[in-house]
Protein backbone atom coordinates (compact mmCIF):
# COMPACT_ATOMS: atom_id res chain seq x y z
CA UNK A 1 0.00 0.00 0.00
CA UNK A 2 3.11 2.35 0.69
CA UNK A 3 4.18 2.19 -2.40
CA UNK A 4 1.07 2.66 -4.22
CA UNK A 5 0.47 6.34 -1.74
CA UNK A 6 4.09 6.97 -2.94
CA UNK A 7 3.33 6.41 -6.41
CA UNK A 8 0.01 8.65 -6.48
CA UNK A 9 1.80 11.57 -4.69
CA UNK A 10 4.42 11.78 -7.16
CA UNK A 11 1.73 11.41 -10.05
CA UNK A 12 -0.06 14.42 -8.55
CA UNK A 13 3.03 16.32 -9.12
CA UNK A 14 3.17 15.86 -13.11
CA UNK A 15 1.44 17.94 -15.54
CA UNK A 16 1.50 16.37 -18.68
CA UNK A 17 3.90 13.73 -20.17
CA UNK A 18 7.70 13.60 -18.37
CA UNK A 19 9.87 10.81 -18.26
CA UNK A 20 9.88 8.85 -14.82
CA UNK A 21 13.84 10.16 -14.44
CA UNK A 22 12.22 13.25 -14.10
CA UNK A 23 9.79 13.47 -11.43
CA UNK A 24 12.32 14.75 -8.56
CA UNK A 25 14.90 17.77 -9.27
CA UNK A 26 18.37 17.24 -9.03
CA UNK A 27 19.60 20.72 -8.44
CA UNK A 28 17.69 21.76 -5.39
CA UNK A 29 17.03 25.62 -3.64
CA UNK A 30 21.08 25.31 -2.44
CA UNK A 31 21.72 25.17 -6.45
CA UNK A 32 20.02 28.39 -6.49
CA UNK A 33 21.88 29.91 -3.33
CA UNK A 34 25.00 28.72 -5.01
CA UNK A 35 25.19 30.94 -7.43
CA UNK A 36 23.70 34.10 -5.71
CA UNK A 37 26.39 34.11 -3.03
CA UNK A 38 29.08 33.99 -5.19
CA UNK A 39 27.25 36.96 -7.26
CA UNK A 40 27.25 39.16 -3.92
CA UNK A 41 30.83 38.27 -3.59
CA UNK A 42 31.95 39.37 -7.36
CA UNK A 43 29.63 42.51 -7.08
CA UNK A 44 31.38 43.76 -4.21
CA UNK A 45 34.66 43.36 -4.74
CA UNK A 46 33.99 45.21 -8.07
CA UNK A 47 32.39 48.19 -6.24
CA UNK A 48 35.91 48.15 -4.02
CA UNK A 49 37.60 48.42 -7.14
CA UNK A 50 35.93 51.28 -8.24
CA UNK A 51 37.33 52.96 -5.26
CA UNK A 52 41.03 51.69 -5.46
CA UNK A 53 41.57 51.44 -8.75
CA UNK A 54 39.42 53.64 -10.60
CA UNK A 55 39.52 56.50 -8.19
CA UNK A 56 35.58 56.75 -7.18
CA UNK A 57 37.10 58.43 -3.64
CA UNK A 58 33.39 59.26 -3.06
CA UNK A 59 32.43 55.43 -2.65
CA UNK A 60 35.38 55.59 0.01
CA UNK A 61 33.16 55.03 3.25
CA UNK A 62 32.25 51.29 1.89
CA UNK A 63 35.75 50.34 0.52
CA UNK A 64 36.45 48.71 3.31
CA UNK A 65 32.89 47.35 4.01
CA UNK A 66 32.80 45.56 0.31
CA UNK A 67 36.26 43.96 0.75
CA UNK A 68 35.01 42.53 4.12
CA UNK A 69 31.59 41.47 2.25
CA UNK A 70 33.15 39.92 -0.14
CA UNK A 71 35.61 37.85 1.63
CA UNK A 72 32.85 36.63 4.39
CA UNK A 73 30.66 35.69 1.21
CA UNK A 74 33.27 33.83 0.03
CA UNK A 75 34.36 31.34 2.59
CA UNK A 76 30.47 30.27 2.52
CA UNK A 77 30.20 30.03 -1.25
CA UNK A 78 31.31 26.24 -1.89
CA UNK A 79 28.82 24.75 1.09
CA UNK A 80 25.51 25.14 -0.48
CA UNK A 81 27.73 23.09 -3.38
CA UNK A 82 29.43 20.82 -0.69
CA UNK A 83 26.10 19.79 1.40
CA UNK A 84 24.65 19.07 -1.60
CA UNK A 85 26.79 16.10 -1.96
CA UNK A 86 26.29 12.88 -2.08
CA UNK A 87 29.34 12.33 0.01
CA UNK A 88 30.13 16.04 1.39
CA UNK A 89 33.27 14.69 2.93
CA UNK A 90 35.25 14.06 -0.34
CA UNK A 91 34.52 17.88 -1.62
CA UNK A 92 38.44 17.78 -1.54
CA UNK A 93 38.88 15.27 -4.62
CA UNK A 94 37.57 18.31 -7.21
CA UNK A 95 41.10 19.50 -6.29
CA UNK A 96 43.03 16.70 -5.70
CA UNK A 97 42.08 15.09 -8.98
CA UNK A 98 40.89 17.72 -11.14
CA UNK A 99 39.05 17.19 -14.61
CA UNK A 100 40.96 20.31 -16.82
CA UNK A 101 38.10 20.03 -19.32
CA UNK A 102 35.28 20.42 -16.32
CA UNK A 103 34.04 23.79 -15.51
CA UNK A 104 32.78 22.84 -12.38
CA UNK A 105 36.70 21.92 -11.31
CA UNK A 106 38.32 24.73 -12.66
CA UNK A 107 36.17 26.75 -10.33
CA UNK A 108 38.05 24.92 -7.63
CA UNK A 109 41.15 26.73 -8.80
CA UNK A 110 39.49 29.98 -9.65
CA UNK A 111 37.69 29.77 -6.20
CA UNK A 112 40.98 29.28 -4.17
CA UNK A 113 42.91 31.83 -6.10
CA UNK A 114 40.32 33.93 -5.61
CA UNK A 115 40.04 33.71 -2.19
CA UNK A 116 43.69 33.64 -1.14
CA UNK A 117 45.82 35.43 -3.47
CA UNK A 118 43.30 38.35 -4.14
CA UNK A 119 40.76 39.05 -1.23
CA UNK A 120 42.99 37.58 1.09
CA UNK A 121 46.19 39.73 0.29
CA UNK A 122 44.68 43.03 -0.50
CA UNK A 123 42.61 43.33 3.03
CA UNK A 124 46.08 42.21 4.46
CA UNK A 125 47.89 45.13 2.70
CA UNK A 126 45.37 47.19 3.32
CA UNK A 127 45.22 46.70 6.97
CA UNK A 128 48.95 46.17 7.21
CA UNK A 129 49.60 48.92 9.10
CA UNK A 130 46.60 48.90 11.29
CA UNK A 131 47.69 45.55 12.75
CA UNK A 132 51.31 47.10 13.24
CA UNK A 133 49.41 49.68 15.96
CA UNK A 134 46.85 47.40 17.15
CA UNK A 135 49.55 44.52 18.58
CA UNK A 136 51.28 47.23 20.42
CA UNK A 137 47.82 49.03 21.56
CA UNK A 138 45.80 46.01 22.58
CA UNK A 139 45.98 43.70 25.52
CA UNK A 140 45.68 39.96 25.96
CA UNK A 141 44.69 37.63 22.43
CA UNK A 142 43.90 40.26 20.47
CA UNK A 143 47.38 41.74 20.92
CA UNK A 144 48.67 38.22 20.08
CA UNK A 145 46.05 38.25 17.24
CA UNK A 146 47.73 41.42 15.70
CA UNK A 147 50.81 40.69 15.93
CA UNK A 148 50.52 37.08 14.40
CA UNK A 149 48.93 39.21 11.72
CA UNK A 150 51.64 41.50 10.77
CA UNK A 151 53.51 38.40 9.81
CA UNK A 152 56.71 40.07 11.40
CA UNK A 153 56.55 43.15 9.40
CA UNK A 154 56.65 46.55 11.59
CA UNK A 155 57.68 48.98 9.50
CA UNK A 156 55.13 51.40 9.21
CA UNK A 157 57.10 53.81 7.31
CA UNK A 158 55.87 56.51 4.45
CA UNK A 159 57.83 54.25 1.96
CA UNK A 160 56.48 51.06 3.58
CA UNK A 161 52.86 52.78 3.59
CA UNK A 162 53.68 53.02 -0.22
CA UNK A 163 54.58 50.18 -0.97
CA UNK A 164 51.98 48.69 0.69
CA UNK A 165 49.26 50.71 -1.42
CA UNK A 166 51.43 50.05 -4.83
CA UNK A 167 51.26 46.08 -4.25
CA UNK A 168 47.07 46.65 -3.14
CA UNK A 169 46.42 48.37 -6.05
CA UNK A 170 48.17 45.37 -8.51
CA UNK A 171 46.31 43.09 -6.70
CA UNK A 172 42.83 44.96 -7.04
CA UNK A 173 43.97 44.98 -10.75
CA UNK A 174 44.64 41.44 -10.96
CA UNK A 175 41.41 40.54 -9.01
CA UNK A 176 39.02 42.52 -11.33
CA UNK A 177 39.27 40.37 -14.04
CA UNK A 178 38.95 37.33 -11.41
CA UNK A 179 36.08 38.24 -10.23
CA UNK A 180 34.44 38.52 -13.83
CA UNK A 181 35.68 34.73 -14.03
CA UNK A 182 34.68 33.73 -10.77
CA UNK A 183 30.53 34.58 -11.53
CA UNK A 184 30.98 34.35 -15.27
CA UNK A 185 31.89 30.73 -15.15
CA UNK A 186 28.62 29.89 -13.18
CA UNK A 187 26.26 31.26 -16.35
CA UNK A 188 29.05 29.58 -18.34
CA UNK A 189 27.77 26.18 -16.63
CA UNK A 190 24.51 26.40 -17.51
CA UNK A 191 24.61 28.41 -20.71
CA UNK A 192 26.90 25.41 -21.82
CA UNK A 193 23.92 22.61 -21.15
CA UNK A 194 22.86 22.29 -24.84
CA UNK A 195 19.90 19.76 -24.45
CA UNK A 196 17.97 22.41 -21.53
CA UNK A 197 16.72 25.29 -24.14
CA UNK A 198 15.81 27.58 -21.00
CA UNK A 199 20.05 27.58 -20.04
CA UNK A 200 21.75 26.92 -23.64
CA UNK A 201 22.56 30.80 -24.51
CA UNK A 202 25.58 32.41 -24.89
CA UNK A 203 24.28 35.28 -23.35
CA UNK A 204 23.80 33.25 -20.06
CA UNK A 205 27.45 34.22 -18.71
CA UNK A 206 27.08 38.00 -19.37
CA UNK A 207 23.39 37.82 -17.36
CA UNK A 208 25.05 36.13 -14.68
CA UNK A 209 28.01 38.43 -14.41
CA UNK A 210 25.58 41.89 -14.31
CA UNK A 211 23.38 40.57 -12.17
CA UNK A 212 26.08 39.48 -9.63
CA UNK A 213 27.20 43.29 -10.12
CA UNK A 214 23.72 44.28 -9.33
CA UNK A 215 23.30 42.27 -6.13
CA UNK A 216 27.03 43.19 -5.21
CA UNK A 217 26.18 46.86 -5.25
CA UNK A 218 22.57 46.12 -3.62
CA UNK A 219 24.56 44.43 -0.93
CA UNK A 220 26.99 46.54 -0.09
CA UNK A 221 24.73 49.29 0.13
CA UNK A 222 22.13 47.63 2.54
CA UNK A 223 25.40 46.55 4.47
CA UNK A 224 26.51 50.32 5.16
CA UNK A 225 22.85 52.02 5.80
CA UNK A 226 22.52 49.02 8.70
CA UNK A 227 26.13 49.58 10.25
CA UNK A 228 25.92 52.91 10.05
CA UNK A 229 22.36 52.77 11.88
CA UNK A 230 23.62 50.35 14.24
CA UNK A 231 26.95 52.67 14.80
CA UNK A 232 24.37 55.54 15.19
CA UNK A 233 26.98 57.24 12.57
CA UNK A 234 25.43 59.57 10.05
CA UNK A 235 25.28 58.35 6.21
CA UNK A 236 27.67 60.19 3.51
CA UNK A 237 24.84 61.03 1.18
CA UNK A 238 26.89 61.71 -1.65
CA UNK A 239 28.11 58.14 -1.04
CA UNK A 240 24.25 56.90 -1.50
CA UNK A 241 23.17 58.68 -4.16
CA UNK A 242 26.62 57.81 -6.47
CA UNK A 243 25.72 54.01 -5.11
CA UNK A 244 22.34 54.75 -6.05
CA UNK A 245 23.33 55.78 -10.02
CA UNK A 246 25.62 53.14 -10.20
CA UNK A 247 22.80 50.62 -9.33
CA UNK A 248 20.52 52.59 -12.02
CA UNK A 249 22.66 51.98 -14.76
CA UNK A 250 24.07 48.29 -14.01
CA UNK A 251 20.42 47.33 -13.29
CA UNK A 252 19.19 48.91 -17.14
CA UNK A 253 22.17 47.00 -18.59
CA UNK A 254 21.16 43.79 -16.87
CA UNK A 255 17.22 44.01 -17.43
CA UNK A 256 18.16 44.80 -21.38
CA UNK A 257 20.71 42.07 -21.48
CA UNK A 258 17.76 39.28 -20.44
CA UNK A 259 14.65 41.20 -22.32
CA UNK A 260 17.34 40.45 -25.42
CA UNK A 261 17.66 36.64 -24.15
CA UNK A 262 14.10 36.24 -23.89
CA UNK A 263 13.28 38.60 -27.32
CA UNK A 264 15.84 36.15 -28.87
CA UNK A 265 13.92 33.08 -27.93
CA UNK A 266 10.53 34.23 -29.22
CA UNK A 267 11.86 35.02 -32.43
CA UNK A 268 13.66 32.13 -32.97
CA UNK A 269 10.66 30.50 -31.43
CA UNK A 270 12.22 26.83 -31.71
CA UNK A 271 10.54 23.08 -31.29
CA UNK A 272 11.01 24.17 -27.35
CA UNK A 273 9.17 27.69 -27.76
CA UNK A 274 6.28 26.88 -26.53
CA UNK A 275 6.87 24.68 -23.46
CA UNK A 276 9.07 27.73 -22.29
CA UNK A 277 6.00 29.70 -23.01
CA UNK A 278 4.12 27.45 -20.37
CA UNK A 279 6.93 27.70 -18.35
CA UNK A 280 6.68 31.02 -17.95
CA UNK A 281 3.25 31.53 -17.02
CA UNK A 282 4.20 28.57 -14.50
CA UNK A 283 6.78 31.10 -13.10
CA UNK A 284 4.47 33.72 -13.15
CA UNK A 285 4.58 34.44 -9.22
CA UNK A 286 8.51 33.93 -8.71
CA UNK A 287 9.96 35.68 -12.47
CA UNK A 288 6.79 38.27 -13.08
CA UNK A 289 6.09 39.67 -9.61
CA UNK A 290 8.90 39.47 -7.77
CA UNK A 291 12.24 39.15 -10.40
CA UNK A 292 10.77 41.40 -13.01
CA UNK A 293 7.95 43.78 -11.20
CA UNK A 294 9.29 43.73 -7.51
CA UNK A 295 13.17 43.50 -8.40
CA UNK A 296 13.56 45.58 -11.64
CA UNK A 297 11.19 47.79 -12.58
CA UNK A 298 10.01 49.00 -9.16
CA UNK A 299 14.17 50.21 -7.76
CA UNK A 300 14.41 51.16 -11.81
CA UNK A 301 11.25 53.99 -11.43
CA UNK A 302 12.73 54.58 -7.76
CA UNK A 303 16.29 55.53 -9.09
CA UNK A 304 15.27 56.83 -12.76
CA UNK A 305 12.86 59.39 -10.85
CA UNK A 306 15.87 60.06 -8.19
CA UNK A 307 17.92 61.18 -11.22
CA UNK A 308 15.50 64.10 -12.40
CA UNK A 309 14.87 65.27 -8.74
CA UNK A 310 16.12 64.38 -5.32
CA UNK A 311 13.47 64.29 -2.78
CA UNK A 312 14.94 64.93 1.10
CA UNK A 313 17.35 63.08 2.30
CA UNK A 314 15.18 61.34 4.39
CA UNK A 315 12.59 60.52 1.72
CA UNK A 316 16.17 58.67 -0.10
CA UNK A 317 17.52 57.18 2.78
CA UNK A 318 14.27 55.64 2.87
CA UNK A 319 13.90 54.67 -0.61
CA UNK A 320 18.07 52.91 -1.16
CA UNK A 321 17.53 50.89 1.63
CA UNK A 322 13.87 49.40 0.17
CA UNK A 323 15.73 49.71 -3.07
CA UNK A 324 18.57 47.54 -1.68
CA UNK A 325 16.22 44.96 -0.21
CA UNK A 326 14.04 44.73 -3.39
CA UNK A 327 16.93 44.20 -5.42
CA UNK A 328 18.76 41.63 -3.45
CA UNK A 329 15.56 39.52 -3.49
CA UNK A 330 14.87 39.97 -6.99
CA UNK A 331 18.39 38.83 -7.89
CA UNK A 332 18.07 35.50 -5.77
CA UNK A 333 14.54 35.07 -7.90
CA UNK A 334 16.47 35.08 -10.91
CA UNK A 335 18.56 32.53 -9.74
CA UNK A 336 16.11 30.48 -8.57
CA UNK A 337 13.88 30.99 -11.94
CA UNK A 338 17.36 29.94 -14.05
CA UNK A 339 18.03 26.76 -11.34
CA UNK A 340 14.33 25.54 -10.77
CA UNK A 341 12.35 26.04 -13.84
CA UNK A 342 15.13 25.08 -16.02
CA UNK A 343 13.98 21.31 -14.56
CA UNK A 344 10.24 21.54 -14.46
CA UNK A 345 9.56 21.08 -17.93
CA UNK A 346 10.51 17.12 -19.37
CA UNK A 347 12.66 16.50 -21.93
CA UNK A 348 9.78 15.33 -23.69
CA UNK A 349 8.72 19.37 -23.88
CA UNK A 350 5.00 17.58 -23.41
CA UNK A 351 4.86 17.94 -19.64
CA UNK A 352 5.46 19.64 -16.49
CA UNK A 353 6.74 18.35 -12.46
CA UNK A 354 6.99 20.37 -9.68
CA UNK A 355 9.18 21.33 -6.98
CA UNK A 356 8.98 21.55 -3.22
CA UNK A 357 11.29 22.83 -0.52
CA UNK A 358 11.43 21.05 2.75
CA UNK A 359 11.71 22.42 5.65
CA UNK A 360 14.53 19.86 7.25
CA UNK A 361 17.21 17.56 5.20
CA UNK A 362 20.70 18.35 3.49
CA UNK A 363 19.25 20.04 1.28
CA UNK A 364 15.92 21.97 3.56
CA UNK A 365 14.82 25.45 3.78
CA UNK A 366 16.31 25.42 7.29
CA UNK A 367 19.57 24.33 5.59
CA UNK A 368 19.28 27.08 2.91
CA UNK A 369 18.66 29.93 5.82
CA UNK A 370 21.52 28.66 7.68
CA UNK A 371 24.04 28.94 4.94
CA UNK A 372 22.95 32.22 3.87
CA UNK A 373 23.28 33.82 7.27
CA UNK A 374 26.69 32.65 7.95
CA UNK A 375 28.06 35.27 5.93
CA UNK A 376 26.72 37.59 7.79
CA UNK A 377 27.86 35.89 11.24
CA UNK A 378 31.28 35.91 9.90
CA UNK A 379 31.41 39.81 8.43
CA UNK A 380 29.89 40.58 11.64
CA UNK A 381 32.51 38.82 13.61
CA UNK A 382 35.47 40.28 10.93
CA UNK A 383 33.89 44.25 11.61
CA UNK A 384 34.81 43.90 14.95
CA UNK A 385 38.24 42.48 14.93
CA UNK A 386 39.34 45.06 11.62
CA UNK A 387 36.89 47.51 12.54
CA UNK A 388 37.07 50.45 9.02
CA UNK A 389 36.00 53.28 11.00
CA UNK A 390 39.21 52.41 13.54
CA UNK A 391 41.65 52.51 10.64
CA UNK A 392 44.46 54.65 11.61
CA UNK A 393 45.69 56.32 8.06
CA UNK A 394 46.62 59.94 10.45
CA UNK A 395 48.91 57.81 12.12
CA UNK A 396 51.60 58.03 9.87
CA UNK A 397 51.93 60.96 7.48
CA UNK A 398 53.65 61.54 4.52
Amino acid sequence: MGNYEQLYQALTKVDGFIYPNELELRWSVLICLYPYITGLVAGAFILASLNRVFKVKVLQPTYEISLLAAFSFLCVATMPLISHLGQPQRFYEIMMTPHLTSAMAIFGFVYLWYLMAVLVLEIWFDYRVDFVIWSKEKKGLLKWFYKILTLGIYDISPKARKTDNNLGFIITVIGIPSAFLLHGYVGFIFGSIKANPWWASVLMPIIFLFSAMVSGIALVLFLYMIISYIRKQKLDMLCLDTIGKLLFYILIIDFTLESLDQIHRIYEAGESFDIISLLMTKLFFTMTIMQILLGTFVPLAILGFFQFHKPTEKIRKAAYFLISILVLVGIFFMRWNVVIGGQLFSKSFLGFTTYKIGLIGREGLFMSIFWMIMPFLILTVLLWLLPPWKKSHHVVED
